[in-house]
């Protein structure tokens, strides 16, 4: 089995480009911040605060959370809900950068990470795959951009359905930014052996292209 491990900060893109590099090769994709949203949507809904680590562990027990493909989509469930939806808020989206600090989550969800790496051609994407989940990949990316245009993609992303300035974006991005990095457990950095790709230039197209490219010399190597 081939693993490529895609790590990098908020908004540079990584489930995007892996989704649509995963569709054009047939490797399964697993969004694993997808994974960290639901848990901290899970608690969210139930009035549990995500700083509460103790309140948020104990959530843990009896929680089922998986990932389902329904027509070439990857769907997010959660005790048998599907959530998909509903973790792409701002609310959840800084409620999952500080329940991944929770060593109990990481733990509950390792398992699951790695038992799909095993079975199949992956590409997994996150804040400490190369590092931690995956540290044996063949092929490591660590992508990045400017928060500047981070917070630009996501503000168009958003079309400003939900009424959000472009400097609230930008400060949510820095905020998770020095909260991912300096987490006790699992810290976002670049594995040593990663691939730098600055996408602050390039069009997700040109990405795209770039890491096909990239896994079909892993995939020659390997042979």
């Amino acid at each position: 089995m081939i693993n490529v491990a895609i790590d990098g900060p908020a908004g540079a893109g990584k489930s995007s480009i892996a989704k649509a590099v995963a569709r054009d090769t047939g490797y399964i994709y697993t969004d694993t911040g997808a994974l960290y949203r639901a848990v901290a949507y899970h608690a969210l809904s139930r009035n549990i605060s995500p700083d509460d680590s103790k309140a948020v562990t104990e959530l843990l027990d009896g929680l089922e959370i998986k990932l389902e493909y329904r027509d070439g989509q990857q769907r997010v469930i959660a005790d048998g809900k599907d959530v998909s939806d509903f973790i792409r808020t701002p609310e959840v989206s800084m409620g999952a950068s500080k329940v991944s600090a929770v060593p109990e989550v990481r733990a509950f969800l390792f398992d699951l990470q790695k038992k799909m790496a095993a079975e199949n051609n992956v590409i997994m994407d996150g804040r400490d795959i190369g590092t931690v989940v995956l540290p044996d990949a063949q092929l490591k990316i660590f992508l990045t951009a400017s928060a500047e245009e981070r917070a630009r993609r996501r503000f168009a992303e958003l079309n400003n359905k939900e009424g959000i300035s472009f400097e609230s974006i930008l400060a949510d991005i820095i905020k998770r930014d020095e909260n991912d990095m300096n987490r006790p457990v699992s810290p976002l950095k670049q594995a040593e052996d990663a691939v730098l790709v600055d996408t602050t230039e390039m069009t997700i197209d040109e990405v795209i292209t770039l890491i096909k490219k990239m896994i079909k010399e892993t995939e020659e190597k390997e042979k």
